[in-house]
């Protein structure tokens, strides 16, 4: 007997929605419910008169699921559009990381000489630890946080991907 397994692929998806109470804890319901997984999400006012919100969603799967997905996404009622940007083009994804490292001697100008390489800015500091902050594609921002880990991370916040797709149409 062969299981045949289908590729897990990630993609980004971008949902405009109205802007109401209760819309993004029915979309994070839609997914627990049918244990779709959410990577990263972000929520964010995008109308001048307050009334639409897009939501930058970040998940995985097999590429039925994704359909499936997208399709559930479709069908709820405050949501006004689904768009796959990872199927429909080319597009730009950032991540913002606020990542605190504590250490001294070798591990401190260790720390500062990594931030310098990944473009880090530091935020604040003090004579034991400093805070980064650093933006970029996920894969920098993962990459950068495990580097830190060697030298003395403390503790992590990100924002999660927000994405657009390139070109001069709305996605």
């Amino acid at each position: 007997m062969h299981i045949h397994e289908e590729a897990v692929e990630r993609h980004v998806l971008a949902v405009l929605v109205d802007n109401e109470a209760g819309i993004l804890a029915r979309i994070a319901g839609m997914f627990t419910a049918r244990g779709y997984n959410i990577e990263s999400l972000t929520v964010a006012d995008i109308s001048e008169d307050h009334a639409i919100s897009r939501i930058t969603i970040a998940t995985n799967g097999p590429p039925h699921v994704i359909e499936q997905i997208i399709a559930q996404l479709d069908r709820l009622v405050p949501v006004h559009s689904v768009r796959d940007l990872t199927e429909s083009g080319p597009h730009v994804q950032r991540e913002l990381a606020l990542v605190k490292v504590a250490g001294k001697g070798e591990n401190r100008i260790e720390a500062m000489r990594l931030a310098d390489a990944y473009r880090a800015r530091i935020v604040d500091a003090s004579t034991e630890s400093f805070i980064f902050e650093i933006t970029g594609a996920p894969e920098k921002i993962e990459t950068f946080v495990t580097l830190m880990r060697e030298v003395g991370l403390v503790e992590v916040g990100r924002t999660g991907v927000v994405a657009v797709s390139r070109g001069p149409n709305a996605g």
